[in-house]
């Protein structure tokens, strides 16, 4: 994913609180390496930090998966964040791609539009079929 805002930005959206909470979940509160993500309509998932380094690399354990969001700069005052994804049941791979497009489409939004793509609305969620993180 390309974003035309800096690394340190990008990071910070990853990174903290208030960040994840801007595009990725409902709230996602950090305490002693542990992010507990709370969804609408589903119960909190823990995501243990793994790994990060500052405005460069950022990985947690999240649903039984290893994921790392490596950034770069663009060189003209963007980001390249390139995510991977390891460990996950060949059986949910379309599932868990497409999540990870949705969640990617809302950060970039939130990121560099200050929009929130979200719903915030637990009838319309991911389990009810919508497209939605």
């Amino acid at each position: 994913m390309h974003f035309a805002s800096p690394p340190e930005r990008v990071y910070s959206t990853l990174a903290t609180d208030e960040g994840r909470a801007s595009f990725w979940a409902e709230s996602a509160v950090e305490r002693n390496g542990v992010i507990t993500f709370v969804f609408p309509g589903h119960s909190p998932v823990d995501g243990e930090i793994l790994e990060r380094d500052p405005h460069r690399h950022f990985a947690l354990r999240y649903f039984g998966a290893t994921v790392r969001f490596v950034l770069s700069s663009d060189g003209a005052g963007g980001t390249e964040l390139v995510l991977d994804s390891e460990q996950v049941d060949e059986d949910e791979h379309t599932e868990v791609v497409a999540g990870w497009v949705s969640v990617l489409m809302a950060m970039k939004a939130a990121v560099d539009h200050g929009v929130d793509l979200r719903n915030h609305d637990p009838s319309r969620s991911w389990a009810q079929g919508y497209a939605e993180n």
